[in-house]
């Protein structure tokens, strides 16, 4: 088979969870020997097109036209003539996209156009109790309406997304996401640094930053060599305010003196980051799966994440892992401490956590199930 997918995100120049998921799940499937395209649009004013490890990469140049009232159109007439450009030399069989990918693929195509639910703008909507925007929300509904075939990457997305976003009668699968364990590696636990937290992901509200610093004040008191790493891209408001600047202004030095912000890493290096936690810490407000807490597990880390969403998908509390609820910064510092206190008890936790996570998103059998679906949806047309 040929899949392309259609994503401005891709690790080898733009940091994120669909892209790590893209570059992951790609490689895969050309190791069990399928053809695999990304399209996706850059920021400069030529393409750019490249190879990595048998993945086809096509970052197109950043379209200049109709961009302040129809850069969506822009932008899908762009992809669309590529994608097309490329069946004509190599026939595609699947295209997938995230949740609004679609809006410009009307009709019936000769491929199968897949919608893989990673938490569009519906589903964060409600979580950060924010207004659905007409124009956004309005491209998912096409994009739904355009779709042959969706998966989700948990059931709590699939049935969240379901209050919305209409699937109607076509196939809908739960596919869970995979981790790379030659990246994930097994972590080397001589070189866990006391009390160090360790959190990756976009420095933004709905990632829970702000309450874990709320929550860091109550840890100090007990634990006054307590240090937080933060590792990930700032997120901006529309005025182009800088989020981690209004962190640092909203919290004093007392919190701040043990916070370190790194700003984004590549993804290679992450691991690294995590082997320094003695706790990575993952309090999402609201996350369609999300991909960190379970590649720290992969690795043998204690885990602290979200119980809301797909949570207790993920970890068992206290089981295979430590639960919070995102909300409470009281309930997150209680969390800390507990693992502070207990770190034999963690030890075990993070044993049962990596059993699970090993199980639940190994590549190989993910890969076979994406694979398995494909062909489903390849005989029904």
């Amino acid at each position: 088979m040929h899949i392309c997918f259609l994503s401005h995100e891709y690790p080898i120049w733009a940091t994120g969870g669909i892209g790590t998921f893209i570059q992951t799940t790609g490689r895969a499937l050309v190791t069990a020997g399928h053809q695999v395209s990304v399209v996706g649009i850059g920021y400069k004013d030529e393409e750019e097109v490249f190879n990595d490890e048998g993945v086809e990469v096509y970052r197109l140049a950043y379209p200049r036209f109709l961009q302040k009232r129809g850069r969506a159109i822009s932008r899908g007439w762009v992809m669309r003539k590529q994608v097309l450009k490329i069946h004509q030399q190599n026939p595609i069989d699947i295209i997938e996209t995230p949740e609004a990918g679609l809006y410009y693929w009307f009709g019936r195509q000769p491929f199968v156009k897949v919608v893989r639910m990673h938490g569009g703008h519906h589903f964060f909507a409600e979580s950060e109790n924010r207004e659905v925007k007409w124009g956004r929300g309005m491209l998912e509904k096409i994009s739904f309406r355009n779709a042959d075939a969706f998966i989700a990457v948990s059931k709590y997305v699939k049935s969240h997304t379901a209050k919305y976003l209409s699937t109607g009668k076509k196939p809908v699968e739960v596919i869970r996401l995979s981790i790379n364990d030659k990246l994930f590696r097994q972590a080397d636990h001589r070189k866990t640094i006391k009390h160090r937290l360790v959190f990756a992901g976009t420095v933004c509200e709905k990632k829970g930053i702000r309450h874990l610093l709320m929550a860091l004040h109550e840890v100090i008191e007990k634990f006054p060599n307590v240090h937080l790493d933060v590792y990930g891209r700032d997120w901006s408001y529309p005025d182009g305010t800088s989020y981690t600047a209004t962190l640092k202004r909203t919290f004093k030095e007392d919190v701040l003196s043990h916070v370190t912000f790194h700003g984004s890493v590549k993804l290679s290096e992450i691991p690294d980051k995590y082997e320094e936690a003695e706790l990575c810490v993952f309090p999402s407000l609201m996350e369609t799966q999300g991909l960190v807490a379970p590649e720290a597990m992969v690795m043998g880390k204690p885990v602290l994440f979200s119980n809301t969403g797909p949570g207790m998908e993920t970890i068992e509390h206290m089981v295979t892992g430590l639960l919070c609820n995102p909300y409470e910064p009281k309930d997150i510092s209680r969390q800390i401490v507990f693992a502070f206190e207990h770190p034999e008890r963690m030890v075990e936790i993070a044993k049962a956590g990596q059993r699970f996570a090993q199980k639940t998103f190994n590549l190989s059998e993910v890969t076979e199930q994406n694979v398995d679906f494909f062909h489903r949806l390849c005989k029904l047309r």
